[in-house]
């Protein structure tokens, strides 16, 4: 049998047949390449200077550590920094991937119009800009994957809207929403061309649908962003013991969202505006709550929910919604408020905001999405109309 023993130097080795020895010769000079090339840089070896290797080690481990915290800020700076890199116009994501980014602000419109008002572009512009770290998405019933393609020279809103590098237009796919929720089995059944109140009863299904898979806030097409919402889990409240679905959030997969789902399906009637909406909150919210009235503007707090104060987003009712058109003498500042709902389902004579008008939601446009109104300012130059809000 044959053996090789090792010799003087590490680095060399003889064979016991010397015809052998030419090819032990080749083999040695392999080992020495190879370990000069392999050797990992951090890997202990016995030093000719003590001294040197143990400074030469300390540095070693600093350049380590400094480029491994490297890596994890530049991780801790991706879900930020992400949306400044991918315009619209430039990337092809799923909805489901950007949805699975988290934290979605959500946006829906169920009618078949392809161009947004002034009013829905507003709503998207302000969210997109105060929460610059959070992918806004618009999904739009009307919207196929061929029309999509040519958002950005077909209408101008949609160019103004893919121009902000957070937000993200979508078809809307409502069979593909309603998988793996309680809400399927009714889609499959019911007739829209019967409902009374499709737009609506359709809209408040996938709301529930999206947050539930994917978490996020929903807002309402007429909710005009003014400041980040701190809550995780919340609904809004309309009027004290009486909660709107205009607006709400919760983390992927939350109980109550499910339960909502349920109960959608167990007492459906889409004959009563709102059954499915705000009343559907409102009845999951008080077996959950002792609801009681607001005083001041404290938040209400229950089972880990957060009913959140009418001044969050409603400090303007509903049976006052005129006012958001009218000129004041002095405009509110809105201090306790993270948002505005302009109560557009009741602007029933089409109210819209004129360039120079000086209404309290043109204030509110130059403040808050002002690329939309610089469109609108724009329109009124041409000459061209600055179009009516219609029932979101």
């Amino acid at each position: 049998m044959l053996q090789t023993v090792w010799v003087s130097s590490p680095g060399s080795w003889t064979s016991r047949e010397p015809e052998r020895q030419h090819e032990g010769r080749k083999r040695s000079w392999r080992c020495r390449f190879l370990r000069t090339v392999l050797q990992h840089p951090c890997r202990r070896h016995v030093p000719r200077c003590p001294g040197k290797a143990r400074m030469l080690r300390k540095i070693q481990i600093c350049l380590c550590f400094c480029f491994v915290s490297g890596i994890l800020y530049e991780i801790s700076l991706l879900s930020s920094c992400v949306f400044n890199y991918l315009p619209m116009s430039q990337h092809y994501l799923t909805p489901e991937q950007v949805l699975n980014l988290g934290k979605s602000i959500i946006f829906l419109e169920t009618t078949e119009r392809l161009e947004p008002p002034p009013l829905v572009s507003c709503s998207v512009e302000s969210a997109a800009r105060i929460y610059q770290d959070r992918a806004v998405i618009l999904f739009m019933k009307g919207l196929t994957n061929e029309t999509a393609l040519d958002l950005n020279t077909s209408y101008a809103a949609f160019s103004l809207l893919s121009s902000m590098k957070n937000v993200f237009i979508f078809p809307l796919q409502m069979e593909t929403v309603f998988q793996e929720t309680p809400l399927l089995q009714w889609y499959n059944q019911v007739v829209p061309e019967q409902e009374k109140n499709w737009v609506h009863v359709s809209s408040d299904a996938s709301r529930l649908a999206l947050i539930w898979k994917y978490g996020g806030i929903y807002m309402d097409t007429d909710v005009i962003s003014i400041r980040p919402i701190p809550e995780r889990s919340f609904l809004a409240a309309q009027k004290s013991r009486f909660s709107s679905n205009g607006i709400f959030g919760f983390p992927a997969r939350h109980q109550f969202v499910w339960d909502c789902m349920e109960n959608f399906v167990l007492k459906y009637n889409g004959n009563i505006w709102g059954n499915q909406g705000p009343f559907l909150m409102t009845r999951m919210l008080k077996t959950l709550c002792n609801l009681t009235d607001f005083e001041g503007t404290e938040d209400h707090s229950c089972q880990n929910i957060s009913f959140l104060n009418p001044q969050r987003f409603y400090p303007i009712p509903y049976p006052a919604w005129g006012r958001y058109y009218q000129v004041w003498d002095e405009s509110p500042n809105f201090n306790h408020s993270y948002a505005l709902h302009l109560w557009n389902f009741m602007n029933h004579n089409r109210k819209a905001v004129v360039a120079g008008s000086n209404t309290l939601a043109e204030q509110l446009y130059k403040a808050y999405c002002p690329s939309t109104y610089e469109d609108l300012i724009q329109n009124a130059k041409h000459g061209d109309s600055t179009g009516s809000e219609e029932d979101v």
